[in-house]
C-alpha cells in the first residue's frame, strides 16, 4: 500500500497498475480466504406445477427445503455462484478506486445525495477550516451490501409470508447467528482500515436495535462500529428511511471517497421518490453525471430480492417498443420507408 500512495497522485482514478497491485496483493488473497468459507452451488430455473389430485401436500417449510418454492431472485442472491462472483468483483473494483482517490488527495468528496441541493446531489469539501484534511471514509449500506439476511429470507421463503415490519424488528434483535457476510465484504473492509480509510455504515436498521446490529457486524469479522460515529441508523433524525440527512452528517466530518449499496437510495434519496416510475428511475441512473459514477465512486451490489426497484406492473417494465408475441411481425422504420420501392 505504501507503493500505491507514493505514485497514485499521477494515476487516473478509474484504473491503474498500482490499483491492480492492491487488488492482486492485498484484496485478492483476503477475498480468496474469505471465499473458502462460503462455497455454494447455483441452482437452475424453477418450474412450479399445480398439485396432482390426491397428492399429499407438504408443509411450506418442507417444500422450501428442496427449492421448489424459493423465489428465483432469492435463490440467486443467497446461493448462486454468480451472485458471489458479482459481489467479489464489486469489492475488488472498490479497492482499486478508493486507494487511488485517497492518494490523489482531491479537495472534495465524491458526489453524494444531500438535502437542500440542486437535483438532490452535491459534494462536500474534504478540507478543514483551519487547515488539513478530514479523515477519509467510505459509506456502506448494511443489509445485502455488507451482510446477507439469509435467516430472515429463509423464513419468508419457507412461510410464503410477505415482508412484515414486526418480524423484521424481531430478526434485527435475534437473528445475528443466521447472518452471513456478503462475499468479499470482510476483506474489503479490512483493507480499507489498513489503508487508514474509515468504513462507515448508513443503514435503515432501527435505532432501537442498533446495539444488536453492532454485535452482528462484529461477529462476522467486519470490525467494530460506533453508533453515531461510524454507524448511522434509521431513527437518528426525523427523515425516516431517507438517508440524505445522515449522509450530510457523515460528510461534514469525513472526506467521503465512495459509496457502496444494493439499492440506489443508498447513494441518493432522489432514486426512492414515490412518484418515479420504473423506467424514469432507470433513465435517471443512466444520464449525465450520475451515469459516470457507477464503478467510479458509486459501487452497486446485487439484490434482486427486495428494494425500490420493485414497482409498477408489466406495462411499466415493458414499454410499447419492447413488446413482442409469437405470430406477429414488428415492422421497423427502414421496412416502412422502403415499402413499395
Amino acid at each position: 500500500m505504501r507503493v500505491l500512495f507514493a505514485c497514485a497522485a499521477a494515476l487516473a482514478l478509474s484504473g491503474c497498475a498500482t490499483g491492480a497491485v492492491l487488488a492482486d496483493q492485498v484484496v485478492a488473497p483476503a477475498l480468496d480466504r474469505a471465499l473458502q468459507t462460503r462455497s455454494q452451488v447455483a441452482d437452475g430455473p424453477i418450474l412450479t406445477l399445480p398439485p396432482v389430485a390426491g397428492e399429499v401436500q407438504r408443509p411450506a417449510a418442507a417444500a422450501a427445503a428442496d427449492g421448489s418454492t424459493v423465489p428465483l431472485g432469492t435463490k440467486w442472491l443467497y446461493s448462486s455462484a454468480e451472485a458471489a462472483a458479482v459481489s467479489v468483483q464489486a469489492f475488488r473494483q472498490l479497492g482499486t478506486y478508493v486507494q487511488a482517490r485517497h492518494a490523489a488527495q482531491l479537495p472534495a468528496s465524491v458526489l453524494l445525495g444531500l438535502p437542500d441541493r440542486p437535483d438532490g446531489l452535491g459534494t462536500e469539501t474534504c478540507l478543514l477550516p483551519g487547515g488539513g484534511r478530514k479523515p477519509a471514509a467510505v459509506i456502506f449500506d448494511g443489509d445485502e451490501t455488507l451482510i446477507l439476511n439469509r435467516g430472515h429470507e429463509y423464513w419468508r421463503a419457507a412461510s410464503g409470508q410477505p415482508f412484515d415490519p414486526a418480524i423484521w424488528a424481531e430478526w434485527e434483535r435475534t437473528g445475528n447467528a443466521r447472518l452471513a457476510p456478503v462475499p468479499g465484504a470482510v476483506a474489503a473492509v479490512r483493507a480499507l482500515r489498513e489503508a487508514g480509510i474509515t468504513p462507515i455504515i448508513n443503514t435503515n436498521r432501527a435505532l432501537e436495535t442498533a446495539a444488536d446490529t453492532v454485535r452482528g457486524f462484529a461477529q462476522l469479522g467486519l470490525g467494530d462500529f460506533v453508533i453515531g460515529e461510524t454507524l448511522f441508523v434509521r431513527g437518528m433524525d426525523a427523515a425516516g428511511s431517507d438517508k440524505d440527512a445522515r449522509r450530510a452528517r457523515i460528510a461534514a466530518r469525513y472526506c467521503v471517497l465512495a459509496q457502496v449499496g444494493d439499492n440506489l437510495g443508498d447513494f441518493a434519496d432522489l432514486f426512492n421518490e414515490r412518484e418515479l416510475g420504473a423506467q424514469e428511475r432507470r433513465r435517471i441512473a443512466l444520464r449525465g453525471e450520475v451515469a459516470q459514477l457507477w464503478g467510479n465512486g458509486w459501487f452497486v451490489l446485487p439484490n434482486p430480492v427486495y428494494g425500490a426497484f420493485d414497482r409498477g406492473g408489466i406495462d411499466d417494465v415493458f414499454p410499447p417498443d419492447a413488446r413482442w408475441q409469437p405470430g406477429t411481425q414488428v415492422r421497423t422504420a427502414p421496412d416502412i420507408m422502403t415499402q413499395g420501392n
